[in-house]
Parts: C-alpha cells; sequence; structure tokens
C-alpha cells in the first residue's frame, strides 16, 4: 500500500472510531438519562411474593438487602401497586425469606409468585383519591407549555411546593401531603417537563433539574400569584436540586423563606454514572456516557455556595444514585443555616421510608419557626 493510501486508511479508521464512541456516548448517556417518570429507579432487585398470611396482614419475600430494609415501601409490578410495612420481629422467618407486614393493596392483586420492586411511593392517584384531601387541579404556564399541578389550599400564609426526582411522578410527594396538610399548610405539588401530562423535553432526556427548574420558577410564580407570602421547597433527589437552584436563581427567590432536601444531587457526574450502571450501561461506556451528558447538558455549577434559607437536609450512606459525602460536606460548611437528618438503610429518596416518625418530627421542628 502506498504511503499516502495507508495514511488516507489509518485516518479514515480513527474518523470511524471517533465517530463510533461518539455514538457509543451519547447512546449511553441517552440510557442514562432517559426522563421517564413513574418508575423505580433501577438498581434494587426483583422481589419474589412467597406468601401471603392469614387475613393478608402479612407478607414473605425473598429475604435480601432490600426486603430487610427498616421502613414502609411502596410495591409494583405491571398492573400492580401495594403498600408494605416494617418486618416483623415475632414471626418465623426462613434463611431465604422475610416476613413484613402488609399495609394495603391498592391496585391488581398480589399472590404468591409474584414479581415486585420495592418503591418510595406509597400511593396512587391524587390527594383526593388516595388521601381523601380535597383538591385544585390546576395549570400553570410554563416555558414549554401547561404544566397540570394539584394545589391542597390551607388558610397559613407559608406555602409548600413539593418537587419530585427523576423516576419518579408526582404521586411520589403525596407521601408528605397528609402531613402538611395536617399544618393547614397549603401544599403545590407540579408536574413539570417530562412528566406525564405535562410538555416534553425536545431530546426526551432528563437533564437531572437543570432545565427543568424552569419549570419550577413557573411554579413559584404562581404560588406568589395565589397568595403565598413564603415558601417552603421541599425537593427530592433531582427535585432537591432544583429547589436549590430556584433559591439562588429565581425571580422569586426573596419569598422562598426555606428548603427541605431529601437526597439532593450534589454531584452531578457521579449520578450519571451511578444512573449508567444501574440502568445496564455497560462498564467501558460508562465514562462516555459522562462526556457525552455533559457535552449536551453544558456546566454545572454548584448552587449551594450562596445558601442563605435554612434547610432541612435528610440523606444517607446507603443512597447509590446521588452519593451523601457532599451533603455531609455540605452541613459541615453551613452548620449556620444546613440541619442534617443522616438516615441509614435507605435508598435513594427514600428518606421518609425508612423513618417516618423521625423524619417527620424533624419536620415539624424545621417548619415551626418558618410558619
Amino acid at each position: 500500500m502506498r504511503p499516502a493510501t495507508a495514511t488516507a486508511a489509518a485516518v479514515t479508521t480513527l474518523i470511524g472510531v471517533g465517530a463510533a464512541a461518539v455514538a457509543a456516548g451519547r447512546y449511553a448517556s441517552d440510557v442514562a438519562l432517559k426522563a421517564a417518570s413513574g418508575r423505580p429507579l433501577p438498581g434494587d432487585p426483583k422481589l419474589t411474593v412467597h406468601a401471603t398470611g392469614p387475613e393478608r396482614v402479612t407478607l414473605t419475600l425473598t429475604r435480601s438487602l432490600a426486603s430487610l430494609r427498616p421502613g414502609t415501601y411502596g410495591m409494583t409490578a405491571p398492573g400492580l401497586h401495594a403498600v408494605t410495612g416494617p418486618v416483623l420481629d415475632r414471626v418465623p422467618h426462613t434463611a431465604d425469606s422475610v416476613v413484613r407486614r402488609l399495609e394495603r393493596v391498592e391496585l391488581g392483586a398480589l399472590s404468591p409468585g409474584s414479581r415486585v420492586r420495592l418503591t418510595p411511593q406509597l400511593h396512587i392517584g391524587t390527594p383526593e383519591t388516595a388521601l381523601g384531601l380535597p383538591h385544585e387541579d390546576v395549570e400553570i404556564p410554563g416555558e414549554l407549555g401547561p404544566l397540570p399541578a394539584w394545589l391542597v389550599t390551607g388558610p397559613r400564609a407559608t406555602w409548600v411546593v413539593a418537587l419530585h426526582g427523576i423516576g419518579a411522578g408526582r404521586e411520589h410527594a403525596l407521601n408528605l401531603v397528609s402531613f402538611y396538610a395536617r399544618r393547614r399548610v397549603p401544599v403545590l405539588v407540579p408536574a413539570y417537563r417530562g412528566d406525564e401530562g405535562a410538555p416534553r423535553p425536545a431530546d426526551g432526556i432528563a437533564q437531572l433539574g437543570d432545565t427543568e427548574w424552569r419549570d419550577v420558577d413557573a411554579v413559584l410564580r404562581y404560588a406568589v400569584r395565589r397568595g403565598a407570602r413564603k415558601i417552603v421547597v421541599h425537593g427530592w433527589g433531582t427535585g432537591a436540586s432544583m429547589a436549590l437552584r430556584a433559591a439562588a436563581e429565581s425571580g422569586v427567590r426573596d419569598r422562598i423563606a426555606g428548603l427541605v432536601l431529601d437526597s439532593p444531587v450534589l454531584d452531578w457526574e457521579a449520578t450519571v454514572r451511578n444512573l449508567a450502571v444501574a440502568r445496564g450501561v455497560p462498564a467501558p461506556l460508562v465514562p462516555l456516557a459522562v462526556r457525552a451528558a455533559l457535552g449536551r447538558t453544558g456546566p454545572h455549577p454548584d448552587h449551594t455556595e450562596g445558601l442563605r434559607v435554612p434547610v432541612l437536609l435528610a440523606h444517607g450512606p446507603d443512597d447509590t444514585i446521588a452519593p451523601w459525602e457532599p451533603s455531609v460536606d455540605l452541613a459541615a460548611a453551613r452548620p449556620d443555616l444546613v440541619t442534617l437528618l443522616p438516615v441509614r438503610q435507605a435508598p435513594h429518596a427514600a428518606m421518609w421510608n425508612a423513618d417516618p416518625l423521625r423524619y417527620e418530627e424533624a419536620l415539624r421542628r424545621y417548619l415551626t419557626p418558618l410558619m
């Protein structure tokens, strides 16, 4: 082969390899960031239902770290939604199974052989159908189109805006709506771009809050127009990241009186990497996925630096999606504003699920001076 021909062939090969790497990285970032809401995050195993007890008040599941977690969780499968309570101490267990309390079956039939995943989402439906709380269905003008939201009204002038995270829908926020309603606090629970019933992002991928936060800004403005004098933003996962950004950049940030951050995404690259791994991206493609995601979404500034409102930060070391070390660092750096509620044996965005009473007591203490 002539030298010129050999050089051309080598260049062509390099271009082909480079193009393939770009394509692979884009594919992998699509998998990591796909904007699928209302589904459990990947990573937890499917569990087999071995039996339901007399009168369907107990449930026997495959023994695993997931089924042994303390607390209360939803259980989901196609056409099925149920709620399981804590592991029961005074009943016989086996080496391969664990017995939990069965709270209720809300959809479908739970029977031996069912394959389920645990999810932080306890409820399906609306505040009225799931919790018996009257609500307004409202539409909020957003950047890409109207955003559906639930508004549970109350007499207080301090409102709560509740923001779900990636892999969830607004039904996740129903876990805490009753807590706020008992305290007569209005709660606004919006959908945002990528959610069911809301506009789709142009490229179909989630931005981990980097563009979605503009929908949050629209929601905050709506709350102010409806009479909110002060707002506490309660966010899970990427919803917590959006809360931080809104507190830094929203045009009505002066109305934000506090933030409740549950499992916040404070290390964007680590979260993309963890999502890629959890969703089955081959190990050699994971670094390409992170680079491709950064190239598509741009830089991710640190919105904790200018923090100016009190924060209740609930997070734990067993979160495999959003590392908790940055949360520990933030609490250490800003002890004047940040109260850390460490929660162990809880997966991402499930700090309330692991210990509802402790979580709600911390939330009550945090909210009292903001009311």
